[in-house]
C-alpha cells in the first residue's frame, strides 16, 4: 500500500498488537464467564436465607469484564483491519474507541481498588449473620440456617467463625464435619481476594497493550495522512 519505511513497521506492529489485543479480549471474555459460571462462587452467591439474598457485588466487575472482552474483541478486530487497509478513518474509529474503553477501564480500576475488600466482607457479614441466626433461632429457622452453613462449609471446606469454641463445634456436628478445621471467613476472604486480584492483573495488562496501541495508530494514521501516495 502506500506507506513506507518506519511508517510500514510500525503499520504491521499496530496489526501485531491488535491480534494480541484481540486475543486478549477473548482471555478475558472466557476468565470472565468462568468467573461467573465458578461453582463455588455461583453457589455461595445463589444462598437465601429467609428474605436475605447472598451479596451479588462480586458480580459487578464480573459482568463488566464480559462487556469489556466482547469489545476488546470488536476493537481488535477493527484495528487490524484498519491497519492492513491503512485506512484513516478505521484508525481514528479505532483510537477514539480505545480512548473510549481505556477511560472506562481507568474508572472501573479505581471503582475496584476503593470497593476491593467490600465483596469479601460483604459475603463474612452473610455468613456470620446466618451463623448467629442459626444459634438463636428454633425449629425450622434453625434447621433453614443449618441448611445454609452446610453449603458454605462443603462448598469451602471451612468450619465456623474465628475463634469458635468447643461448645458451638458440638451444635454444629452435622454440618460441620471434623475434618473442617479453618474458619470460613479466612476462606471467604482468601476466595474473592484471589479472583479480584486475578481481574486486577488481567486489567493492567490490557492497560499497558492500549496504550501502545493509541501511540502506534496516532503514528500510522499521520504517516498515511503525509504519504504521497493518498
Amino acid at each position: 500500500m502506500g506507506v513506507e519505511g518506519c511508517t510500514k513497521c510500525i503499520k504491521y506492529m499496530l496489526f501485531f498488537f491488535n491480534f494480541i489485543f484481540w486475543l486478549a479480549g477473548c482471555v478475558i471474555l472466557g476468565v470472565s464467564l468462568w468467573l461467573r459460571h465458578d461453582t463455588k462462587t455461583s453457589t455461595l452467591l445463589g444462598l437465601k436465607l429467609e428474605d436475605t439474598q447472598a451479596p451479588t457485588t462480586f458480580y459487578i466487575s464480573v459482568y463488566i469484564l464480559i462487556a469489556v472482552g466482547a469489545v476488546m474483541m470488536f476493537v481488535g478486530f477493527l484495528g487490524c483491519y484498519g491497519a492492513i487497509q491503512e485506512s484513516q478513518c478505521l484508525l481514528g474509529t479505532f483510537f477514539a474507541c480505545l480512548v473510549i474503553l481505556f477511560a472506562c477501564e481507568v474508572a472501573a480500576g479505581i471503582w475496584g481498588f476503593m470497593h476491593k475488600d467490600k465483596i469479601s466482607k460483604e459475603m463474612v457479614n452473610f455468613y456470620d449473620s446466618v451463623y448467629d441466626k442459626s444459634l438463636r433461632s428454633e425449629n425450622d429457622k434453625k434447621m433453614a440456617a443449618a441448611t445454609v452453613l452446610k453449603v458454605f462449609h462443603e462448598t469451602l471446606q471451612c468450619c465456623g467463625k474465628s475463634g469458635f469454641t468447643g461448645s458451638i463445634e458440638k451444635f454444629f456436628e452435622d454440618v460441620c464435619p471434623d475434618k473442617f478445621t479453618s474458619s470460613c471467613e479466612s476462606k471467604i476472604n482468601a476466595l474473592f481476594s484471589d479472583k479480584i486480584h486475578l481481574i486486577g492483573f488481567a486489567a493492567l495488562a490490557v492497560a499497558v497493550i492500549m496504550i501502545f496501541e493509541m501511540i502506534f495508530s496516532m503514528v500510522l494514521c499521520c504517516g498515511i495522512r503525509n504519504s504521497p501516495v493518498y
